[in-house]
């Protein structure tokens, strides 16, 4: 490899009509601060003779013309690419023009380089501050580069046959409504908030009924609002009740249980105070993970024995979590190995008690059709939460957003 080619290939410059003459350290004044940068001149020339004003063959070079751009650091150090561009003069219409290279842009001294490292940068939820130092640029031009010409569109190509519903938390205290498609994952719809009316317009407005009727099934989590909207929207589609949601909210109510039965026993250092206290986690596995055979040390109640026997120990003496731990493992049974039968069995057969389960049958009976959609169907709201980890992941690195647009402009860019 010539060492033209290993300089071109080292600054990321895949142009071969670029010549690299020299490569140098200099210093320059900015803002009082002295700056240390690289200067990288080079020279852009080719043969030309076809005039690109009347067409004919009376080209001839005149001379050379200095532009300096800005390539893509990938220290951190500004490099600056001084670049001789050859000129041509037409004999017969006496119009000029210059080489040109798809690495420049027209008017511009940033190159395409630097505009393509800040979109995949701003991909990986970076902030603006530290794509400025990584590629040697001001956090302004990002600014410029990223929000001044992203164009946000007003609707997806087409509405996919599967969907996911949820909201999160965006600018100050609003909500945005968030949707993607449950078999690619691709970004649907972004609305500024979560209000019912605002998300039916917005489809109603955007989507024709024959494309709504289209729409098959939609995930969601036991909003009962998002059930209105997605039978005003989608006539056709059915509902399925996240199987996250249904288990974790069974296992808070079987936690609300716990905690008030240890309310109630007045000596701390009893063994069921104990293993209801610190071993709580053990409560929450399978029941098929729980090991009735095969003795470890249990560090909550400073003895060897079965995770087993430490279930007992709460279950035996207290009737009212007995019978909400066997309720939660019946839910979870069923959820997990989408069994329908059990889960009516669980949901219909449930005697009050007057604990926290009992408002999660109630919730459960009532959207039993929807619940049932979970064990049927093979879709949940997995991957929206994914997505929503990654916007949350860049809440956190940019330490929130006060501008909605940007914000949606940067969900955007990570979901393409």
């Amino acid at each position: 490899m010539s060492q033209n080619n290993s300089i071109l290939c080292t600054l990321d410059i895949k142009d071969d009509i670029i010549k690299i003459i020299s490569v140098k350290d200099a210093k320059i004044k900015k803002r009082g601060i002295i700056k240390r940068i690289k200067i990288v001149n080079a020279k852009l020339s080719y043969t030309l003779h076809k005039c690109p004003q009347c067409g004919i063959i009376s080209l001839v070079k005149n001379g050379k013309r200095i532009t300096i751009a800005r390539l893509a650091s990938f220290n951190g150090v500004e490099y600056h690419l001084v670049i001789k561009k050859q000129r041509f003069l037409c004999r017969n219409c006496g119009s000029t023009c210059g080489a040109h290279s798809d690495l420049l842009i027209k008017n511009h001294t940033m190159t395409k380089q630097v505009k393509h490292r800040i979109f995949s940068m701003a991909k990986e939820s970076f902030t603006l501050s530290s794509m400025a130092k990584v590629i040697g640029i001001s956090a302004s031009t990002v600014n410029r580069i990223l929000y001044g010409n992203t164009k946000i569109p007003r609707r997806c190509s087409h509405l996919p046959e599967n969907i996911c519903f949820d909201e999160f938390g965006s600018v100050k205290n609003l909500f945005t409504f968030i949707a993607i498609d449950a078999d690619t994952h691709r970004l649907v719809e972004l609305i500024h908030d979560r209000l019912s009316r605002t998300i039916i317009e917005h489809f109603i407005n955007q989507y024709s009924l024959s494309e709504r009727q289209a729409v098959k099934t939609v995930s969601i989590d036991l909003n009962a609002n998002y059930q209105l909207v997605v039978h005003r929207i989608f006539p056709n589609a059915r509902i399925i009740v996240d199987r996250f949601h249904i288990v974790q909210l069974c296992s808070r109510a079987m936690d609300r249980v716990r905690i008030n039965s240890l309310k109630k026993i007045h000596d701390k250092k009893s063994r069921i105070y104990k293993a209801m206290k610190s071993d709580w986690s053990l409560f929450h596995l399978p029941e098929e993970d729980v090991d009735a055979t095969h003795v470890k040390y249990i560090t909550g109640i400073n003895e060897y024995t079965t995770i087993q026997n430490v279930i007992d120990i709460a279950t035996d003496k207290i009737p009212v979590f007995k019978e909400t731990y066997d309720t939660y493992q019946s839910i979870q049974e069923a959820i997990r190995y989408h069994d329908i039968d059990i889960l009516r069995e669980t949901t219909y057969r449930y005697k009050r008690n007057g604990t926290a389960m009992d408002t999660v049958i109630t919730t459960l009976r009532k959207n039993i059709n929807y619940v049932k959609n979970s064990c049927l169907l093979p879709y949940s709201n997995g991957p929206l939460e994914g997505t929503i980890g990654k916007i949350n992941k860049l809440k956190r690195n940019s330490y929130g957003f006060r501008n909605l647009d940007h914000f949606i402009k940067r969900i955007r860019l990570i979901c393409a």
